[in-house]
């Protein structure tokens, strides 16, 4: 049974209270505007997984400390700031039930934001001397914006294949939750195998964690209802490529020109794409995948030297995360 997330963070809820008056004081600004924008953002916040990942990485070697928030700060302002700027590239006006701040400031302002955040968490870190949370930071962004690169190109083609998917999600998704992990245990011990194990473990969980969100836009959610963004935008996500991989070519050829095509209704689209991926397999096939990936984060963290505890509250939060139906 899943572990809520309310009973997830309560061994550190005093932990969470002060990361919550660090994050808000780092994004503290004198310009009027960009006040109001930050206020706005801090009362939309999401369920602030990755900080969550960062403290209790950070608790299985040690006490979660200042070095613990300030590195979860740094992947919170990093994660909003590319949360800011995606929403710019897809033209999204709302985010978590929430208009999204180019929706309410327009696209200018919205990258300014975005820009803003990025410099704040780099400026954390350079003014602590943080120059090692801030290379395993670096490293992320690096990496996730490669991932997104490399997605839009394959989305132009619709060529992509499964290696070449889990290429761009290991980059776009699994990086900034393999560098929670890694930040968090760097806070608490120098260990280089240790550090390793950790950024191994968050790369596994990262890439469950995007498999879950790719079946959700196929309705594999609360509602039942396929949202379609992806096939909307010519992604191809594991349970289509492994659709295409099982039916022949004329088929698959078929399904591309309903998927390019404007002359269908978004509707019906979708409808065809989801009849065609549950018919060969595709969500029953990613669903093995996502929890194949799980499995081997857990055989991970089974070589960590650590607290049975503490190794059960890090399992709490993946599971919640991998289980979730939201």
């Amino acid at each position: 049974m899943t572990v809520s997330l309310n009973e997830i963070k309560k061994p550190i809820e005093k932990e969470l209270a002060a990361f919550e008056i660090m994050f808000r004081q780092s994004m503290k600004t004198k310009v009027p505007l960009l006040d109001t924008i930050m206020t706005y953002i801090v009362k939309s916040k999401g369920k602030q997984i990755r900080p969550l990942f960062v403290m209790f990485s950070a608790k299985l070697f040690g006490e979660i400390n200042i070095r613990t928030y300030r590195g979860a700060s740094m992947v919170e302002l990093l994660h909003t700031a590319t949360l800011v700027h995606d929403d710019v590239v897809d033209d999204s006006s709302m985010r978590r039930s929430f208009f999204s701040i180019n929706a309410l400031w327009k696209n200018k302002i919205a990258v300014l934001v975005g820009d803003y955040l990025l410099s704040k968490g780099m400026l954390l870190s350079v003014e602590h001397r943080d120059f090692d949370l801030l290379e395993i930071l670096s490293n992320s962004v690096k990496e996730m914006s490669e991932g997104e690169l490399l997605q839009l190109e394959r989305a132009r083609f619709m060529n992509a294949t499964e290696d070449v998917y889990f290429e761009i999600i290991r980059k776009k998704t699994a990086s900034l939750i393999a560098s929670c992990c890694e930040i968090g245990a760097a806070s608490t011990t120098k260990d280089p195998e240790i550090l390793k194990k950790m950024k191994l473990f968050g790369e596994q969980i990262g890439i469950a964690f995007q498999i879950r969100d790719d079946l959700f836009d196929f309705g594999d959610n609360k509602s039942g209802k396929p949202a379609g963004l992806d096939i909307k935008e010519h992604k191809l996500t594991l349970p289509i490529i492994h659709a295409f991989s099982k039916a022949d070519k004329r088929e698959v050829s078929s399904i591309k020109k309903v998927i390019r095509s404007n002359k269908i209704s978004d509707k019906d689209k979708i409808s065809q794409v989801v009849d065609f991926i549950t018919y060969h397999g595709g969500m029953r096939y990613a669903k093995d995948k996502m929890n194949e990936c799980r499995d081997r984060a857990y055989e991970i963290l089974e070589t960590i030297p650590a607290t049975k505890e503490n190794k059960q509250t890090l399992q709490n939060l993946v599971n919640f995360v991998i289980d979730r139906t939201v």
